[in-house]
């Protein structure tokens, strides 16, 4: 115990500024400890500690014992890196001791205007004393113009010209849930005599954790405890345009794909296979559904990713939430009238989805993401962070092999597991996570600064400099991302 007490003492009388290169630190550390009797692993535990910003909290943390108290009371479907965070403001996020961290994360593309945003709190403080929930057995004057100015901004924006409707729900899984069974109504009333109730998507997406977006996932992981699947769904190869004809037939109702997978390793899908996937749509019958999701909402530079897509290759479904409520659970079914004339009174439904509240918040959040303010600057911001990755690609040649993405929605592909990069990261106060297969993840705030970003980058450096040149012992982060 008191050989504890003595080396956190030590290590707080150490520890200096935050600045981002902490080589020199961990140097002069070691060598202030070079003939001290204290055991070896324990001035190397004080040394790193030292020189580092947010260590990860230890096993004897305010933060460890809360952890430790809460633990046994939630299903354990989640594994977390040490920090608790409880406050959050613009691109920073705040531990329980007071700790800052750098957020290239944003709660996994959902705060597109960051964390605490003014107008979001304002909204719902003034929402919340109005009228928060009523259900959908009665009108309200929210959900109708918030469906009504999705409608309209994807017009102006240069999305499906053909979108008239939309359902309003509370989450991505719930509106890939309509937007399947929207298909699924569609082949029915399309060809009544056969059996049109085919979904395709594609290897390497993530469309949700339900049973519906589950069976539209294709990762064995994830389905086999739950198997059997949902019948009818079937699977392509993404942006393997030869194979389209034969993977949607006329047993095919629907194809959901993501114009960029995400948590597949930021895949973006080619402009031929799109407008292959649409032809072959409309030549057969199905429906063709957009998860916008993550890539959606001005994270490309285009409030929708579609829209940087010719026209030829427009959908009749799109499906978006995460950053639709900036951290406040909202989901969206935007679609055409070649979808909605099948649908009638009754075929689906939603207790909380399109509450007052959550409406509110939603239409004050379009109004800012499809602002030339935050679309004009996307560009610039991505040009930022690719200059980084090309100058770490100079400097790692060995290690770093691709960038993918666009706007800020970006992913660096490394030679191995890049977790241990995602933990030094974060002790120096940056988050960030991964997807696909060893690939590290970018997708800030859309308010994110240059400033900020340089800041940032400057954190991957180093902690890749740590790992990859000084030989720094660092353990791996799990759960950094949805599909593993």
């Amino acid at each position: 115990m008191a050989l504890r007490f003595y080396s956190k003492r030590f290590a707080t009388a150490l520890r200096t500024s935050r600045a981002n290169c902490c080589s020199a630190r961990y140097a002069s550390t070691a060598a202030a400890l070079k003939d001290s009797s204290l055991p070896k692993d324990v001035k190397d535990s004080i040394a790193r500690e030292a020189c580092l910003p947010t260590p990860d909290p230890p096993s004897t943390s305010k933060t460890a014992g809360l952890v430790n108290q809460q633990l046994p009371y939630m299903v354990p479907t989640y594994v977390r890196p040490p920090p608790m965070f409880e406050k959050g403001e613009g691109c920073y996020l705040y531990d329980i001791e007071n700790r800052k961290y750098l957020d290239f994360t944003s709660g996994i593309a959902v705060n597109a205007l960051g964390h605490c945003d003014e107008g979001v709190a304002q909204a719902i403080a003034e929402q919340s004393q109005l009228l928060m929930h009523t259900s959908n057995l009665y009108h309200n004057p929210l959900t109708g113009l918030l469906s009504k100015q999705l409608i309209q901004l994807t017009h102006a924006t240069g999305g499906f010209a053909s979108a008239t409707r939309t359902f309003i729900c509370n989450s991505g899984s719930e509106a890939n849930e309509a937007a399947i069974k929207f298909a699924r109504k569609v082949g029915k009333e399309v060809s009544p005599d056969k059996d049109k109730f085919d979904i395709v998507s594609f290897y390497g997406s993530f469309h949700g954790r339900t049973m519906g977006s589950l069976s539209a996932t294709p990762n064995p992981k994830y389905q086999k405890p739950f198997a059997p699947m949902i019948p009818g769904f079937r699977y392509g190869n993404f942006n393997d345009v030869d194979a389209v004809n034969d993977l949607v037939t006329g047993s095919t109702c629907g194809v959901i794909i993501e114009p960029i997978q995400g948590e597949g390793g930021v895949n973006v899908a080619t402009p031929e296979f799109l407008i292959a996937l649409r032809k072959r749509c409309t030549e057969v019958g199905a429906v063709l559904i957009y998860d916008e999701i993550q890539c959606g909402l001005g994270r490309t530079g285009n409030f929708w990713a579609h829209a940087g897509y010719p026209k030829e290759c427009h959908p009749d479904i799109v499906t978006t939430a995460k950053a639709l409520g900036n951290g406040f659970p909202i989901g969206a079914t935007i679609v055409n009238d070649f979808v909605c004339d099948h649908i009638k009174t009754g075929d689906h439904g939603t207790t909380f989805g399109g509450n007052p509240l959550g409406c509110r918040v939603a239409s004050y959040i379009l109004s800012r993401l499809s602002s030339p303010e935050i679309l004009d600057s996307i560009p610039k911001k991505s040009a930022a962070f690719k200059k980084h990755f090309d100058g770490l690609r100079e400097r790692f040649p060995e290690r770093l092999k691709e960038v993918r993405g666009q706007g800020l929605i970006l992913g660096l592909q490394l030679d191995e597991d890049p977790t241990p990069i995602i933990t030094a990261a974060r002790e120096r106060g940056l988050l960030i996570i991964t997807c696909g297969t060893n690939m590290l993840r970018f997708v800030p705030p859309l308010i994110i600064t240059e400033e900020e970003i340089d800041a940032g980058m400057a954190i991957v450096a180093d902690a890749m400099e740590s790992i990859w040149s000084r030989g720094e012992q660092v353990s791996g982060t799990p759960g950094q991302q949805e599909m593993r």
